[in-house]
């Protein structure tokens, strides 16, 4: 009499991962025969010492050789996919079978799931990167990365310290003089932040071009548009919060790049640079939207950036029209974003913890 095991399953893009609970496993025979999976084994399962046996038919293509590993505990096998893809079930019909179930030990989501191609491939340059230190040469990626973590890491350091500094001194006085003291420095490094929206979209660096594009465009309009066209902003206080939070951000951000680049990592570092924005970034934004908000008053009063309309209507409308727009689109950025860098964090603890299981 035969038995059917429990099934845990998971996919990646150009995998199938099944998982059956089976001690001992003995005689085992897998076979995909017209995308169908067959298999049988005699092993212990939840009915005792039995010939366990299923069938699968995949919802696509997959190769018919199949990698199957048999430990004291259970029987894990791998799939290749015909085509690289995910997939939105196991099996063609739409009904999961009673004995299969989702193996939550490696179970990823779409996006994770990219995420961990992306870490592979980091992972990857870096043992190139590595070896390539190893036989005296650095390359001119890692030398261009290096360079350009440690200007910004400077520059955002002596924000972040000449603020620090100042507010000790002056106390409040220092929140209306912010920008008069600190715009030259920070128009350099949003400038020069420009280079990572280069670096996503040509492949220098492996990191997702929405949330970069989304940041560096987002903070460039607010220096340059809000804060900087309008005379009457730069005495405002928000510009003190603007500044400092972004500043506070990327003085972990930067260096912990700049170990990456040499390969190093230091733990402490690490973590804070997976940690602070989660209170800083929303918190940020929020400070964005509060300038955005006193500068419209400003904006119809002073009629710049008027949008002009076509002579028939013979009008124009105001800027803080599109500002009002933009205030939306900031907080579905904070929500893009926000997703975005919370994914990374789980990722890199949670391979963590699995390497140190």
């Amino acid at each position: 009499m035969t038995f059917t095991p429990l099934v845990h399953w998971a996919q990646r893009h150009e995998e199938i991962f099944l998982r059956m609970e089976l001690t001992d496993a003995q005689n085992i025979d897998v076979q995909v025969q017209d995308n169908v999976l067959q298999f049988r084994a005699q092993g212990y399962g939840a009915k005792g010492l039995h010939e366990y046996e299923f069938s699968l038919e995949f919802l696509c293509p997959v190769k018919p050789q199949v990698r199957h590993k048999s430990t004291q505990r259970q029987v894990n096998l791998t799939v290749q996919k015909e085509r690289r893809g995910w997939w939105e079930r196991l099996t063609l019909q739409e009904r999961r079978p009673v004995f299969l179930t989702p193996d939550f030990d490696r179970w990823l989501d779409e996006s994770d799931a990219e995420m961990e191609i992306l870490e592979k491939d980091e992972k990857r340059s870096r043992l190139r990167t590595a070896r390539l230190k190893g036989e005296g040469f650095i390359s001119l990626k890692t030398a261009f990365l290096f360079m350009y973590n440690l200007v910004q890491f400077l520059g955002f350091s002596w924000i972040f310290v000449n603020m620090t500094v100042r507010l000790f001194i002056f106390g409040r006085d220092s929140l209306y003089d912010t920008f008069h003291t600190m715009s030259d420095m920070m128009f350099f490094c949003q400038i020069l932040a420009s280079v990572e929206v280069l670096n996503a979209a040509f492949g220098v660096v492996r990191t997702a071009l929405i949330p970069t594009f989304i940041q560096v465009i987002g903070r460039n309009f607010i220096l340059f548009i809000i804060l900087g066209s309008l005379e009457e902003m730069h005495h405002r206080p928000i510009v003190f919060f603007v500044f400092y939070l972004w500043s506070t951000i990327e003085i972990f951000r930067y260096p912990f790049y700049m170990l990456g680049c040499c390969n190093t990592e230091w733990k402490t570092l690490t973590w804070l640079r997976y940690t602070v924005w989660i209170p800083l970034y929303p918190l940020g934004v929020l400070a964005e939207a509060v300038a955005v908000i006193q500068s419209i008053p400003i904006f119809d009063e002073t009629r710049l950036f008027r949008v002009p309309l076509p002579k028939v209507i013979g009008t124009s409308v105001s800027f803080s029209y599109v500002l009002h727009v933009y205030l939306i689109f900031m907080f579905l950025g904070l929500f893009i974003n926000f997703r975005h860098l919370y994914k990374q964090r789980k990722k890199r603890f949670r391979t963590k913890k699995r390497k140190a299981n």
